[in-house]
Parts: structure tokens; sequence; C-alpha cells
């Protein structure tokens, strides 16, 4: 009778080890130059590589690491805020870990938004815009200037922040606005973060759910997120519009 090969599953004395990858490997895999890669780890925001006699090695947690750094800038993070986000996050986090602090950064709406200069975006607005017209649709969300000059802008709002405008809507008004949205946004990001990693992350984690399930379920959450925001703002909109009126009421009586 043949005798099957020994094997990881069945020989007590293999042992298995996550792929190792050479930085070369490593900076063809994340698209990241050498220079960099070993920049970021002098900053502590990846652990130093797995030392193999004279010669240094990367797994899969460095490049869930970088890949989140690399997100975190393009979200326009600074190095400092990356550190201080990063530090967050426990050093033993799993790749499948770090993939989900990715998967909560990405857009929570589908739109992607169009970069353009000043001239675009007044030929797409149909005439030239002002500064003070400027300022209004950045307070709006709906053209953002970014660091290169350049106009980061939803094209789907174009309009109707335009017409927003031609309707008189003050700039003060909307930046007014703008610091009420960005005031309870964070606290609503936090505590909605705060739910997600004590209660639903442990849930799937703990049932054995593969990254590619996790980020799915996000995935298909942000949207139904969205339509409960916008319901319970509405909900709001509503008895905030009867408390007004039965107040009037009153001082009528």
């Amino acid at each position: 009778m043949v005798k099957p090969e020994p094997s990881a599953e069945t020989s007590p004395d293999v042992r298995a080890e996550p792929a190792l990858l050479t930085l070369e490997e490593l900076t063809a895999r994340v698209g990241l130059s050498v220079r960099n890669v070993r920049f970021y780890t002098s900053k502590g925001l990846v652990p130093p590589p797995i030392r193999r006699g004279r010669s240094g090695y990367y797994t899969a947690d460095h490049v869930a690491r970088l890949e989140l750094v690399k997100d975190l800038q393009r979200h326009g993070f600074t190095l400092s805020a990356i550190e201080g986000y990063l530090a967050a996050i426990p050093a033993d986090a799993s790749a499948e870990d770090l993939a989900l602090h990715r998967t909560m950064l990405s857009p929570w709406q589908g739109e992607t938004t169009v970069e353009m200069s000043r001239t675009e975006l007044g030929r797409r607005a149909g005439r030239e815009l002002t500064d003070d017209e400027l300022a209004t649709l950045a307070a709006l969300g709906v053209a953002i200037r970014n660091k290169r000059g350049r106009y980061q802008v939803s094209t789907t709002q174009l309009a109707v922040g335009v017409g927003l405008i031609d309707l008189g809507f003050p700039t003060e008004a909307a930046v007014a606005a703008a610091d009420v949205y960005t005031a309870h946004g964070r606290q609503l990001a936090k505590e909605l973060n705060d739910v997600f990693r004590t209660m639903v992350w442990p849930a799937y984690r703990d049932a054995g759910a593969s990254p590619e399930t996790i980020r799915e379920m996000v995935e298909r959450l942000k949207p139904l997120s969205i339509a409960s925001l916008v319901a319970a703002y509405e909900a709001a909109m509503d008895e905030s519009r009867r408390e007004r009126i039965a107040a009037r009421s009153r001082g009528r009586d």
C-alpha cells in the first residue's frame, strides 16, 4: 500500500507560515517605491520586516497597512493624522481588520466627483462664477477646491447648487449650514462607528466570516444607512415644524 505524503494537516512537524514577500515583491504589490516603504516603516506606520538571516520579508499584514496608508492619503490625511489614525489600531490587527478600515473609508454614496479647473467649472455651470458663488458651492459640498487649485465637483448636484445661487441663497447661510452638518456629522460618525466596532464587527469576526463577506456587508449597509439618515432627518423636520405651529397657536391663545 502506498502511504500518503505527509502534509501540513497530517504532520505535526510542519507548521503553517504566512506567505512571505521580498521588498521588491511588496513594492510591486502595493505600488509604492522602496524609499516610501522604508520611510513609512521608520515612522512606525508599518511594522519592520520579518528577518530571515540577513534578509527582510513582508506578509499580508504589511500589505494591508500600506494599502490603508495609501487610502488615508487619498482622503487628504496629513502624515501626522495618519500616524494618529493608525495609533488607534491594535498592533496585532489582522489583514482582515485593516481591510475593514479601508472599506469604512470608501465613499458612502455611489457618486464620485470630477476634477475641473475654474474655467471648466464655469463652462459646466453655464457662466463664470464669482469668488462668493464658489464659496457657496464649496459650503454646499458641490465644488471644493483641492490643493492643486482645481475643483472636485459633484456633477449631479452642480445644477442644484447654481440654481440656489441664482435664487439668492446667502453664502453665510451655506457656510452656517455646513458647520451644522460637520459638527453633527462627526458625532454621528463616531457613534455609528462605535456601534459597528463593538457589535457588528465582533459578531462577523467570531463567526469566521471571510474578509470578502465583511466588505460586502459594509457596502450593502452604506446605502441603507444613508436612507435611514434621510428618513430620520425628514421625521425630525416634520416634528420641529409641528412644534413651531403648536407654539404659535399657544401664543395666540
